[in-house]
């Protein structure tokens, strides 16, 4: 297998960018090193999907391994300085077969130092196709200072994961009256998490306990209590989150963590004084609804090049616009799971900590100790970091910080509050950024939105009406050339079909609301060093938007209604969402 071969498979398959591709085997050969070694530095692509490229290529079973399975019998069959020299490594012995783990089975020196430790041991070879990541967990695995650790550990009778508190929903009865009220707290939370619902809302009116679910993006209310039950159930809560009962003038947060449904649910609580009493809003934070992969945002194939194409970058920043709501977080936290590896020190400043993320070091900023974004960006870039999130651009000291971290050698994720990635540039020179030094240190300007995605069960076609029409004409007429006849081919000529919820009572599946999730509407634009020509010198809005159609830039609006033509989203929502 050449690495011409693995790289054009790669780029069929929509794994890496071909541009990228080409660029890395350049490299390759001007530094006479593997292509394929290259392009796990420069792209941190999927490992695993490589992995399984690479097996149909060479006619050899990929397998995802257990470190920690393999028996210490084992692996002291290979060396680490021979494992880690041809990129082998021990998995298993059975009988008279040692089975071995090869980054590049068809590495012929790799062939021959294994026939002939298999040869000395008098075993025959059994071959899989494994990843970087698993060749250096094992690696690692030859350490004696792990082995010393868990000495340690076991001395002191201390328990792997010790320290992180879960609460049991149900604890703390100590009287006959606790008990309905704990028990409905309870029920409330796990109703909360299995009806996917991102924020719990309790508040006190004036004759009942209002408590209400914000389900993809709408809230509705799901339960009327009588209003005796607001103080123990608020009480409840606090207890929970280990808030301070006795004291209901001010508001308070906290948060605790529990399982349910065999796995770890945070929730986020933020009390708030009402003339009826307090109220509460709980942020229901599930990592297995909640974080995604950049393969889940919905990024088209080009958007998604640039995108993996500025992760890989040494330096620069990638910042995301749109309202409050719109999935700039969860875009956010998609890139940091990308960068996040061993190798690699994210360090993120929050406000607040959403999800909690092994492997990233994250801190949530505190205003009112003067522990702010500016502040602690500061302190932050004293940590030795690689990658840098800070969760928004909000003031011009913070602006400027994060552009002087970016041309010092950083990758700056962030987000600002524009209406379109056009919109970043103008706002950055707001807070006081000079224009030469926004083309040297960004990178991407992404804006998004969050639409709600049709229940796939119940949702039904029709005709598009002439004022329809139009819209989706002027979106497709607008596109670029080769992207205009990709969709008119799929899609054909007018009229075309558009989708509506049905919202059929009965569905299994959206239980009546005709929306099942959300699905973002994103659009990208790069800078380039034409792009960089326009903003040094006076500029308008105009200018922008013509540099930005020469690069074929995909609109929100124009992303909608491809996904709504698709019938993912309402084309009605698309049309208000971006307009």
């Amino acid at each position: 297998m050449t690495d011409k071969q693995l790289f054009d498979e790669l780029v069929s398959k929509g794994i890496i960018d071909g541009t990228l591709a080409e660029k890395i085997i350049r490299e390759a050969e001007l530094a006479n090193a593997p292509a394929e070694e290259l392009l796990y530095e420069r792209a941190r692509v999927d490992e695993e999907a490589v992995g399984k490229v690479k097996s149909a290529l060479l006619k050899a079973p990929y397998k995802k391994i257990d470190p920690q399975a393999i028996p210490e019998e084992v692996l002291r069959i290979i060396p680490k300085d021979i494992s880690e020299n041809y990129r082998v490594i021990p998995l298993e012995k059975n009988k008279d077969m040692l089975i071995v783990g090869m980054l590049r089975p068809d590495n012929l020196r790799a062939q021959e130092a294994l026939k002939f430790i298999a040869k000395r041991e008098r075993l025959s070879l059994g071959v899989y196709i494994v990843t970087p990541s698993a060749l250096a967990d094992v690696w690692r695995r030859y350490e004696p200072y792990k082995d010393e650790i868990a000495a340690a550990i076991k001395e002191m009778n201390l328990r792997p994961g010790a320290g992180s508190r879960i609460v049991a929903l149900e604890e703390g009865v100590r009287t006959a009256e606790d008990a309905p009220v704990i028990k409905l707290v309870a029920s409330t939370l796990r109703h909360a998490v299995d009806s996917k619902a991102s924020d719990i809302h309790i508040e006190p009116q004036h004759n009942y306990l209002r408590v209400r679910f914000r389900i993809d993006g709408e809230l509705s209310e799901v339960a009327s209590l009588p209003p005796v039950l607001s103080q123990p159930v608020i009480s409840r809560i606090k207890v929970l989150a280990e808030l301070r009962l006795d004291e209901t003038r001010i508001p308070q947060d906290g948060r605790f963590r529990t399982e349910i449904g065999g796995r770890e649910i945070d929730f986020r609580i933020a009390t708030f004084p009402t003339p009826s009493g307090e109220k509460a809003a709980i942020r229901v934070l599930d990592a297995v609804a909640g974080l995604k992969n950049l393969n889940d945002l919905g990024l088209n194939r080009h958007d998604y090049g640039i995108i993996n194409e500025a992760l890989a970058a040494p330096y620069g920043m990638i910042l995301i616009s749109g309202p409050t709501g719109s999935g700039k977080s969860t875009t956010l936290y998609a890139m940091m799971q990308k960068l996040n590896s061993e190798k690699v020190n994210v360090v993120s400043l929050e406000d607040p900590v959403e999800y909690f993320m092994p492997g990233i070091n994250q801190s949530q900023v505190k205003p009112e100790i003067g522990y702010t974004f500016a502040s602690g960006l500061r302190q932050i870039l004293r940590q030795d970091p690689d990658v840098v999130m800070v969760g928004e651009i909000r003031d011009g000291e913070t602006a400027s910080l994060a552009v002087n971290a970016a041309l010092t050698g950083h990758i700056m994720l962030s987000t600002i509050h524009t209406n379109n990635s056009i919109g970043v540039i103008p706002r950055l020179i707001d807070l006081g950024v000079p224009p030469f030094l926004i083309s040297s240190a960004v990178n991407v300007m992404l804006a998004q939105r969050l639409v709600g995605r049709l229940c796939e069960k119940c949702k039904f076609a029709e005709d598009a009406g002439p004022g329809m029409e139009k819209n989706i004409a002027e979106a497709i007429g607008s596109l670029p050339e080769s992207e205009r006849k990709e969709i008119e081919d799929k899609f054909g000529k007018a009229p075309h079909k558009i989708y509506h919820a049905g919202g059929k009572p009965d569905c299994p599946v959206c239980r009546g609301k005709g929306i099942n999730g959300r699905v973002a509407l994103l659009e990208i634009f790069q800078m380039t060093r034409r792009l960089g020509k326009v903003i040094s010198d006076k500029f308008t809005e105009g200018d922008l938007f013509d540099e930005a159609k020469s690069q074929e830039m995909i609109t929100l609006r124009q992303d909608g209604v491809i996904k709504a033509l698709e019938g993912n989203i309402l084309m009605e929502e698309v049309l208000r969402e971006t307009e």
